[in-house]
């Protein structure tokens, strides 16, 4: 075989593990030790997520869930349980107290995005966007995309503090679900 065509099949090879990689086989992906289908809604996937509890505690307190359940498409920044943890000492028992509803709505919400943008919808805005995408959330603010190397995302706040997707694509009946590593943060 030819020196150029085996270049060129290395290199198929290459993009064919790398979009693999990138984007989940089939409509199933496991998360937080739980199967996620894609014919239920963002909310009855998440409940049954051991690395969302905290997530899904918020979202019932914030009284999103109905929200969460319409018909979409949304693509739901979902912070994991650790993320959680490592916001300062108090804060998630603060935000889940009653009288502080809205700012856990707006925190919330703010992980949020009209549309279903999977991981090649995200990189292809970002690489038309030179290098970043903003993406209007549905509190209002804004959320930055970029690329971390050749194939991460990174999902940067209002604050400039920036937070990595650990599980692209898993898809919904009403959008898409990345699982991050941070809790974004409005101004």
């Amino acid at each position: 075989m030819n020196s150029s065509i085996s270049r060129a099949a290395g290199a198929l090879a290459i993009a064919a593990a790398l979009t693999l990689s990138a984007a989940p086989a089939s409509s199933e992906v496991i998360v937080g030790g739980s199967a996620m289908f894609a014919s239920k809604t963002i909310v009855q996937n998440a409940v049954n997520s051991a690395d969302h509890t905290t997530l899904v505690a918020a979202v019932k307190a914030a009284g999103l869930v109905d929200t969460l359940n319409q018909k979409g498409p949304f693509t739901v920044f979902a912070p994991v349980n650790t993320a959680f943890d490592a916001l300062p000492k108090g804060t998630v028992k603060t935000l889940l107290k009653p009288q502080n509803k809205g700012q856990l709505s707006k925190v919330l919400t703010y992980h949020v995005v009209p549309g279903k943008l999977t991981y090649v919808k995200l990189r292809n805005m970002v690489k038309k966007g030179n290098g970043e995408a903003r993406l209007k959330t549905a509190s209002g603010g804004t959320l930055v995309a970029t690329l971390n190397g050749p194939q991460n995302i990174v999902i940067r706040d209002d604050n400039g503090a920036t937070a990595n997707i650990e599980i692209y694509d898993v898809l919904q009946s009403n959008g898409v679900i990345h699982s991050i590593d941070k809790v974004l943060l409005p101004k």
